[in-house]
């Protein structure tokens, strides 16, 4: 998980390619991104004569909690899943945000 910012946004990037992004799951409570989700096993149990001695990717539930920062806005947020990268956007509060202000 990479965590940065723009001016107007926190930009959590997760990296779980092979899964399907409707069974991914987001929550934001108490200023905790949550994502979880689960990574099937993709090669077949099924065929007696194949068995796993080494496996580079996991397979099973995963969870992961980043921790916003206090000008997150909880109530304006956006996800995307493209090419196995899930990329959630967090605006950041407007009070926040630096304003000019003028002297009359």
């Amino acid at each position: 998980v990479n965590v940065g910012r723009t001016t107007d946004t926190i930009e959590v990037v997760a990296f779980a390619p092979g899964i399907d992004p409707k069974t991914l799951q987001l929550t934001i409570d108490k200023g905790l991104l949550v994502i979880g989700g689960e990574r099937k096993n993709e090669v077949p149990n099924d065929d007696e004569r194949t068995s796993i001695y080494a496996q580079e990717r996991f397979t099973g539930p995963f969870r992961r909690v980043v921790s916003l920062p206090e000008d997150a806005d909880s109530n304006r947020v956006n996800a995307s899943y493209r090419d196995g990268c899930l990329r959630v956007s967090v605006h950041k509060l407007e009070s926040s945000k630096p304003r000019q202000i003028e002297v009359h």
